[in-house]
């Protein structure tokens, strides 16, 4: 399947839904900056201080961590509310904070994310190309938890990195066909990123769905 018939599928199932994808960006935006930079305020003691510390106070990088850690689930459920959208299962925004309370799932998305990440670490210490193969290699990784419950973290990644074989090239292109949407979403103080997030989202989630989901019988 060419690039352009995924960005075609991806912009199908969109139509009727682009205000629920702005909305979501809207909203994930709020909540992992908007929300985040007004504690780290709080916690610093007030705006000129936050603004003006050397050092960033020990308090704000638990805050962080922490932060990230819970921003982690909410941002899988909003790959995996694209994965719904594109198989017209006409999801909700509400699912996208279900995963919060899917049980041992939230555990399984939280490992799997921080064993990609620590992968990804190491493989980029050789040199950045090999980090980059290796990350477009696990990228499917969570998808593939989405609709495989039984998988483990590991399985997750074994069964990512064998099915984006021979895909990982066109993955990289589909992403980085963009970035002149980037640069002009940019132009617009980055306003156009409330379209442009939906739209790769979808795109990634039509990828997905069209060369990976049913690619292979675990």
């Amino acid at each position: 399947m060419r690039i352009a018939e995924i960005k075609l599928d991806a912009r199908d199932h969109l139509k009727g839904a682009w205000g629920k994808g702005v909305l979501l960006t809207l909203l994930y935006f709020l909540i992992s900056v908007v929300f985040a930079t007004t504690v780290e305020i709080t916690i610093s003691g007030g705006y000129n201080n936050w603004i003006n510390q050397d050092v960033t106070p020990i308090s704000v990088d638990i805050f962080n961590f922490i932060y990230y850690l819970l921003l982690i689930p909410l941002t899988v459920g909003m790959a995996w509310f694209y994965i719904s959208l594109v198989r017209a299962e006409n999801p909700s925004i509400s699912q996208v904070f279900t995963i919060y309370t899917a049980g041992n799932t939230v555990w399984k998305v939280l490992g799997t994310t921080i064993m990609i990440s620590i992968f990804t670490f190491l493989w980029s210490l050789l040199l950045l190309i090999p980090g980059i193969i290796k990350a477009l290699a696990y990228s499917q990784s969570l998808n593939l938890l989405r609709d495989n419950s039984d998988l483990g973290v590991f399985e997750a990644i074994t069964e990512s990195r064998r099915r984006m074989k021979g895909y990982k090239w066109k993955y990289f292109l589909l992403n980085l066909s963009f970035i002149g949407w980037a640069i002009l979403g940019i132009l617009t103080l980055g306003i156009g990123y409330l379209w442009l997030s939906p739209y790769v989202a979808a795109s990634n989630a039509a990828f997905y769905k069209n060369i990976i989901a049913d690619k292979e019988t675990i």
